[in-house]
């Protein structure tokens, strides 16, 4: 193989490696933490969340369950909701029970919260996969903030709209946790399903975020797939 070949082979191959870099790179990996300021193990794991949510290529949330609100302390970030999605992803797995703090990556893996050895692996995985031929849905947010596009893509699944609240300190007074400052980061509000994704484009409309909060789009396949995943803060908006 003469010099000339041997440069295009190595050109080709260094594209090859942009492109699989770039794919890998088009969204981020969606880490949800399902936790509890009434749960004494927890704020380990909200340390981890935290760490993650610096990070570009994470988009962390905290899901606080309600379960543990009966036990001392009613965390003010709980929901109904967030403990049926976390029962949710325990049928996806085969799990019997739930538990905290408990992390999922990208509807696929789960690990213990607090164990950032694990979820730092999970969300390695998970970046080697998105760099494989998949489902995608490229998302993309309107310049005022107000509305959200799906592009055309392949698969299907559930489009959600997730409000958090970008940090919040709250001093717990009861329960496990009781005498500690809980630091809260993207701790989730709500989330609805505001359409299905059919693999065509799709426009909905948004309300605009404030300074401290933040919005996040996801879609989600019915075995749990993260398929595309966006956020948005009052900075962009």
């Amino acid at each position: 193989m003469n010099r000339h070949l041997i440069a295009v082979a190595t050109l080709t191959l260094s594209c090859a490696a942009a492109v699989a870099s770039a794919s890998a790179e088009t969204r981020p990996v969606v880490v949800e933490l399902f936790t509890s300021q009434g749960c004494s193990s927890c704020p380990p794991a909200d340390a981890v969340l935290a760490e993650l949510a610096a990070r570009k290529d994470v988009l962390a949330l905290g899901f606080h369950v309600d379960y543990w609100d009966s036990l001392g302390w009613k965390d003010p970030l709980s929901t109904p909701g967030a403990t049926g999605r976390q029962n949710e992803y325990a049928t996806e797995f085969g799990r019997h029970e739930v538990f905290t703090p408990q992390i999922v990556v990208d509807g696929q893996r789960q690990a213990v919260g607090s164990n950032r050895n694990a979820v730092l692996q999970a969300i390695s995985d998970s970046k080697l996969a998105l760099a494989e031929p998949t489902s995608a849905a490229p998302i993309a947010f309107a310049a005022d903030g107000r509305s959200v596009a799906i592009g055309a893509g392949s698969g299907q699944g559930k489009v959600l709209v997730i409000r958090y609240v970008r940090s919040r300190t709250t001093q717990v007074k009861r329960g496990e946790n009781a005498g500690r400052t809980a630091v809260d980061v993207n701790g989730v509000e709500s989330f609805r399903i505001a359409g299905e994704w059919t693999g065509q484009r799709l426009e909905l409309p948004i309300d605009p975020v404030d300074a401290d909060h933040g919005l996040a789009v996801v879609i989600q396949g019915d075995n749990g797939r993260i398929l595309g995943a966006a956020a948005l803060s009052a900075a962009q908006s």
